[in-house]
């Protein structure tokens, strides 16, 4: 049942939610707003980006919010930098495709442009329906604006997108489209209001939730990003394993992505798809074992001491009709793998101190790093466990194995970086990123893209303090000399091309920016050049 369906809390219980928008969402969120206020206290923040983290840190001081509502980038640039629960208001496909009808009413010649990634279904669609679609992404202000005016001098006539997307599209003179409806805002405002009670019930029993942040997925399809084989035959396998219940077992080393693989299936399998159904993770290594039995599986009142009155529903229960993914199985104690065991096998689950089974219909995927057929060997996990989690089974490629990928996810990864910070990404980035690539390449990555996510944060923190360096590989081996360590001898360890007419060649004759990747002047640029001439 919906949230909104639902009798209102009374008095000081009623939820506080707060919207944060700078674009024309305000007033859609003003106007969804009206249908919710019996349900909650809800106030508009009309502030984007540092300007509206550092009101909702300085107002939470003092005050109280459950939850934060946004949109796009301005979303996720409030994640992590706020500590109330921030839910992403979501345009769906039907949204999309609506926005893209009107779009063609004014318009032959149409562009969207999305946060960070492309929508893949898009090209299918165009080539269906005859439309003409240019897609292109941003990640921060100054991104969507060169965007806009690439499309605006390509000829491209309207423009489908967010709030942002869109008044920029009409101060550049074209058509913006918005893109989100009514129904999906009123979707983000149940989960809101649902996350809100969540929270209030956690506050109320004093005790922290372990569970892996709300009760939704954050990372889809697209968010597996490499071009590799390896990738690619991964995500086949995603959308493979996701159109069926049966249990998945992840295996990767550390910083792979196991969790957002886990994600992606959820989020691409019909537990999912139009029915927005709960993923719920816990990581089993984290959580001591007499806490991770009644997480998992509940208990009654009076079960334990400091038991909460009238019990407490478990991870299981909580997960019903959605999937819960266990992370680092393999840290699981032996005798909690035998309850888990007969809860798969009998689909029912007994809550700690109770007799009553009660029946749930949920989906498990777990993931690990370690060897698990070893530690069967070993007597520490319980084989007949073990066949049950493992029906399917996927195995993560470590970064060192997916060498063409890396430069791509440096650089998407510092752009991400800067724009977290503020600044800009040069100009001439990619082109910097692609002399990078061979320092990159050659290291070995044994945290992989955890860890070169990482490493590019601290890049981007040097680059944000000196804006006109160059991203050479000289400068990030001096940020990072790490990647030096497994390299080649030093002579090899900061390549530079042969010639300064590559460096030229590289970026588009523009002397400056060359001879700033080189680290000289352009009077000594010039001298080269001349030379190398006679």
């Amino acid at each position: 049942m919906p949230y909104s369906s639902r009798t209102a809390p009374d008095g000081n219980d009623k939820p506080v939610i707060w919207t944060v928008s700078v674009s024309r969402l305000s007033d859609l969120f003003r106007d969804i707003t009206l249908e919710y206020d019996h349900l909650a206290s809800i106030e508009p923040v009309n502030l984007g980006f540092d300007e509206a983290a550092r009101h909702i840190r300085e107002r939470m001081a003092t005050e109280r919010c459950d939850v934060v509502i946004a949109a796009g980038s301005n979303a996720a640039y409030l994640k992590g930098r706020v500590s109330v629960p921030v839910v992403i208001a979501k345009a769906s496909g039907f949204d999309v495709m609506q926005a893209l009808a009107r779009a063609r009413r004014v318009a032959e010649r149409i562009g969207v442009i999305t946060y960070q990634q492309q929508l893949p279904e898009l090209a299918e669609f165009a080539s269906t329906f005859g439309f003409r679609i240019a897609q292109r992404t941003y990640v921060t202000e100054e991104d969507a604006r060169a965007q806009i005016n690439d499309l605006k001098a390509a000829g491209i006539e309207a423009i489908v997108g967010a709030g942002l997307i869109t008044d920029l599209a009409e101060e550049a003179g074209l058509t913006g489209v918005f893109v989100y409806s009514a129904a999906s805002i009123r979707q983000a405002f149940d989960d809101a209001l649902e996350l809100a009670r969540l929270t209030q019930l956690e506050s109320n029993s004093g005790r922290r939730p372990v569970v892996a942040d709300t009760m939704r997925t954050r990372h889809g399809l697209n968010d597996l990003r490499g071009e590799s084989a390896a990738m690619e035959t991964l995500r086949q396998a995603v959308v493979l394993y996701a159109r069926s219940p049966a249990t998945v077992l992840i295996e990767g080393e550390t910083g792979t992505g196991k969790e957002l693989v886990a994600q992606a299936i959820h989020r691409e399998s019909p537990r999912s798809l139009g029915a927005n159904r709960p993923f719920v993770a816990v990581n089993c290594g984290a959580v001591a074992e007499s806490l991770l039995e009644s997480e998992l599986f509940g208990y009654e009142e009076g079960a334990f001491t400091g038991a909460r009155r009238g019990g407490h529903a478990g991870l299981f229960e909580a997960a019903n009709r959605g999937t819960l993914f266990l992370d680092e199985i393999g840290e699981m104690p032996l005798a909690l793998q035998t309850r888990l065991l007969r809860v798969l096998e009998e689909r029912e689950v007994v809550r700690v101190g109770g007799t009553r089974p009660i029946a749930i219909n949920v989906r498990v995927i777990s993931a690990t790093h370690c060897d698990l057929e070893q530690r069967v060997r070993e007597g520490r996990f319980r084989a007949d466990l073990f066949y049950r989690l493992a029906v399917l089974r996927l195995s993560l490629p470590p970064l060192c194995a997916r060498a063409g990928d890396v430069a791509a996810l440096a650089e998407w990864s510092l752009k991400n970086a800067l724009a977290a910070l503020g600044a800009r990404p040069h100009p001439n980035l990619h082109a910097e990123m692609a002399g990078c690539a061979p320092l990159l390449e050659r290291y070995g990555w044994p945290g992989n893209v955890r860890e070169l996510r990482n490493l590019m944060e601290r890049v981007a923190l040097f680059l944000a303090a000196e804006p006109l360096q160059a991203l050479t590989p000289a400068f990030v081996l001096s940020v990072a000399p790490e990647l030096g360590r497994d390299a080649q001898p030093p002579s090899v360890q900061a390549p530079q091309p042969d010639t300064v007419e590559e460096v030229l060649a590289r970026f588009g004759g523009r002397r400056d920016e060359a001879a700033a990747y080189l680290g000289i002047s352009r009077t000594t640029l010039w001298r080269k050049l001349k030379s190398a001439s006679t």
